[in-house]
This record gives structure tokens, C-alpha cells and sequence, in this order.
């Protein structure tokens, strides 16, 4: 089997155009896919250069397969069963900013750079006081953009022309919209000045998006058997459902320099992503978010056992059809399709999506995706929705570790928030760790506590997963 790199397959390597900050399956299984498709269809001809976020990523092991790596894609189209495997050459190389920055800010000096794409979840748009222009590099990602905004900037003596186009991929509401904000945030602490300030908000355009498609990551259980089928080495493998959608908000000018509707893509230039995003992150997310922590504690590992159990199934079609969709304001019939499609995808046979996979930053997510809905359904309904406030406490419950079986429980979320969770555990009183994790203004930006009668439910659902184990306690939610 051949080792897989640039000497032994035959890979393109167009000029670097885009600077992708995040490595992980999700944008190498979307954009980094649909970038190859523009190379192939379109006369785009760019390279992505990828930015490694925080400290520790996947950056080594890019660098040593020169960036290459396999995206199967499977699914039902239309009813056909459909396997597609596809070397990615997209990828010209990856840096590391905390060992590399000089190389990092270097990217900003490169007049063909154009885009900047990034996935670095719900926590990744961020303003932290502390960081500092110095820093090498800042702490956060909008920071780390800010310090190669400046330095492009200075370097192109603030041409027009030299503005970059910004696809922040973070599944929140005005993603872009939240991420212009940080840098302002940045250019007002730094003192960066009213000249970058200008050509900041006149020459660069942030715009908001909303992504979809289900990336389960690297496929554990057959990937021995597909490097077979390929003949390399490939230990970057990424697998993904067929299903794809990109909307971004931008106007048709945008569109034209970045022409994947005209690749055959499914990626829509609209004036408002908010009908779309609001039903997907309600849906899809939302589910996904709550299934995730009761199915693993209930002993499943994939989201298709999860739905096709018949307790956790009937679980997550509560949670879809009972507690989400009557939050939101579109027709009743729109949304029931949209959540039987969303359902469909969670069956795909051709794909194992890990529920742990899932797992990464759950607090933000359940603030973004659950807790919108939990309000809406109290203040609707006159009760708190059983499903969503079970999703917290297995969220909670997940966050305190230690093992299922002889699995180890490993969380993967801001230290800050996984330490405060649990030294909380670590009092062993479930009222504790209920009303300190929810006053916890760090993860919430609020007082949940304040929420009529969440405390008690959380601390008895708590309680009620120490006590029975999390099978029983969905049992009852189910069943009544």
C-alpha cells in the first residue's frame, strides 16, 4: 500500500486564494469539497491554506500526507444508493500559529488571497479584553483574524482592492454579523486606527452563512477496508452524507468570484439566511445536540441507533415534533417535511455519525440550538419541555466523566467550562451542580436559574440519571 502524498498520486496545486481557519472533518468534507468541484468546473483555480485554530489540531498530520486526503460520500439520492470517493487536492499546505506565526501573518502579504473561511464552532467568535496585538498569536480566532486583517492592511498601504471576503461557517444566527463585531471590538481595544477601521468595514465583506451537511468524520470501522479499495495510506480519511447545503447572505457580485452555484453546487446567494437557518439549527441541530449525550449514556454510539431504537427513537421524534417544531413561525406542513427529511438522514445506512463525534463544545451548542427553544416552548406552553431539559442534564452528566463500560468519557469543550462543571460534580450534591451550572454567566451569558422551574427539573432529572441509569429515565419521558 502506498504512503499517500504528492510523490505518489497525481494532485493539482493552484495558486493559494483562500485561508481556511479549522482542519477538522467538517470543512475538509464541505468547503474543501466544494472549493475541488470549482477547480474542476469552473475556472476558480485556488488553493486553500489551512489555519489551525487552537494549540493542538490536526496540522502534523496534514502536513504529512502533503494535505491530500479521501472524502467518501454516501447516501440515498432520490432513492439511489449512491458511494462517491474522491481524492481532495485543494489543500496546498496547513500552519500552525502558535509555532508558526511569522508564516501566519506571511499569508496576509500574498496579493491572490482573497477569501477567509473558517469553522471553529459555536465557541469560536469570541471577543476576549486580554488578547493583545502582540500576541503571538492572540487567543481566539477573531483575534487571530484581526492580526492578519492589520498586517494586510499595512502591507497593501490600505488598497482597496486588497479587502478580503470573510465566510465565517460557525453554526450561530449572523454568524458574520457577530464576527465583524469581535474585530471591531479588536480595532477599538489595539487602537488600531479610523484608517484600518475604514477600510475594515468599506473593503472587506463579512458575510453570514448557514452550512449543512452531516460529516460523521473518519470512518473507524471500514477504514482498513478503504484504504484497501484506494491503495494508499490515507489516515485522513472523511466521511460524509450526500446531502449538502450552503446558504450565504451575500450579494451577486460575490457570487461571481466565488462561483459555486455555477459548479453544479448546492450553495445559495440570498438576501436573508435566516428562514433557513432558524429551521435547520431548530431541526436538525437542535435534535442532534440533545440525542447525542441520552443516546451515549443510554449505550448507543451512532445517531442512526439512537432513531432507530424504539425508546430513543421515540425519544428524538418527541423532542423534533413535540418540543421544536412548535417553536417555530413557518407553516406547520413546511416543517413537518423538513423534519421527516432530517430524519431520513439520521437513518442514513451508508453512514456511522458517532454520537461522541457530536459531543465537541456541547454547552455552546445547547445555547445556541436547544435553549431558544426551551424558552419559547415555557413561554407558549406554560411547562418546561421535557426532552430539552433531559438533553442538559446528559449533557451535564457526560461533562462529569470517568467511564460507560470500559469506554473513557473524554470531554472536549473550553477548560474553563469543563473544570467549573466539574469541581461542581465534585460536591456529589445534584442541586449544586444544577443551580452552578446554570448560573454559570460564562456558558449562558445569563442566569438560567431565573427560568421558572428549571433548577428543580434539572436537578431531578439529575438525579434520576445517578439513580436509575439514563435507559429508565428515558423510559419515563417517553412513556410518561
Amino acid at each position: 500500500m502506498k504512503e499517500l502524498n504528492r510523490s505518489t498520486v497525481k494532485a493539482n496545486l493552484y495558486p493559494e486564494r483562500i485561508i481556511q481557519f479549522g482542519e477538522g472533518n467538517f470543512l475538509r468534507a464541505f468547503v474543501d469539497w466544494i472549493v475541488w468541484n470549482m477547480n474542476e468546473k469552473t475556472g476558480f483555480k485556488g488553493s486553500v491554506v489551512v489555519v489551525q485554530p487552537i494549540a493542538q489540531g490536526m496540522v502534523d498530520m496534514l502536513t504529512k500526507q502533503d494535505c491530500l486526503y479521501h472524502l467518501i460520500l454516501k447516501g440515498l439520492d432520490k432513492g439511489e444508493s449512491v458511494y462517491t470517493s474522491q481524492l481532495i487536492d485543494v489543500i496546498s499546505r496547513a500552519l500552525n500559529p502558535y509555532t508558526q506565526f511569522d508564516e501566519y501573518l506571511k499569508l496576509a502579504e500574498n496579493p491572490d488571497m482573497r477569501f477567509i473561511i473558517s469553522n471553529t464552532t459555536e465557541a469560536g467568535i469570541a471577543f476576549n479584553p486580554d488578547d493583545k496585538l502582540t500576541d503571538q498569536p492572540a487567543s481566539g480566532f477573531p483575534g487571530k483574524l484581526t492580526q492578519l486583517l492589520y498586517h494586510r492592511f499595512k502591507t497593501f498601504n490600505g488598497a482597496a482592492d486588497k479587502g478580503m471576503i470573510l465566510f465565517p461557517c460557525e453554526l450561530i444566527f449572523l454568524n458574520g454579523t457577530h464576527l465583524a463585531e469581535c474585530i471591531e471590538k479588536y480595532i477599538d481595544l489595539w487602537q488600531l486606527g479610523d484608517k484600518f477601521a475604514g477600510w475594515f468595514r468599506n473593503c472587506c465583506g463579512v458575510y453570514n452563512t448557514l452550512v449543512d451537511r452531516i460529516v460523521p468524520g473518519y470512518p473507524r470501522e471500514s477504514a482498513d477496508e478503504i484504504r484497501q479499495q484506494l491503495g494508499y495510506n490515507d489516515q485522513l480519511l472523511v466521511e460524509g452524507e450526500i446531502f449538502h447545503l450552503w446558504v450565504i447572505e451575500a450579494p451577486q457580485c460575490v457570487a461571481e468570484e466565488f462561483p459555486a452555484d455555477k459548479a453544479g453546487m448546492n450553495v445559495l446567494f440570498v438576501e436573508s439566511e435566516e428562514p433557513y437557518h432558524e429551521r435547520k439549527v431548530t431541526l436538525l441541530n437542535g435534535p442532534h445536540t440533545v440525542l447525542s449525550p441520552v443516546g451515549y449514556l443510554y449505550r448507543l454510539d451512532t445517531v442512526r441507533e439512537c432513531v432507530e431504537d424504539e425508546v430513543m427513537g421515540a425519544f428524538v421524534r418527541k423532542v423534533m415534533y413535540e418540543e421544536l417544531l412548535p417553536t417555530l413561525n413557518l407553516p406547520e406542513k413546511e416543517l413537518e417535511e423538513f423534519a421527516a427529511a432530517v430524519l431520513d438522514r439520521f437513518r442514513n445506512p451508508y453512514v456511522k455519525h458517532q454520537v461522541t463525534s457530536i459531543m465537541l463544545n456541547s454547552f455552546p451548542k445547547y445555547k445556541t440550538r436547544d435553549l431558544p427553544g426551551l424558552k419559547t416552548y415555557l413561554e407558549r406552553k406554560g411547562t418546561l419541555p421535557e426532552g430539552l431539559v433531559l438533553g442538559l442534564a446528559g449533557i451535564i452528566t457526560y461533562y462529569k466523566g470517568g467511564k460507560r463500560g470500559n469506554d473513557e468519557i473524554i470531554v472536549q469543550d473550553d477548560e474553563k467550562i469543563v473544570s467549573a462543571v466539574q469541581a461542581l460534580w465534585a460536591s456529589d450534591d445534584v442541586n449544586t451542580v444544577a443551580q452552578g451550572v446554570l448560573s454559570n454567566e460564562y456558558i449562558w451569558g445569563e442566569d438560567l436559574n431565573l427560568v421558572p422551574g428549571l433548577t428543580g427539573k434539572l436537578a431531578g432529572y439529575l438525579a434520576d440519571i445517578r439513580e436509575k441509569g439514563m435507559v429508565e429515565v428515558v423510559k419515563e419521558v417517553v412513556h410518561g
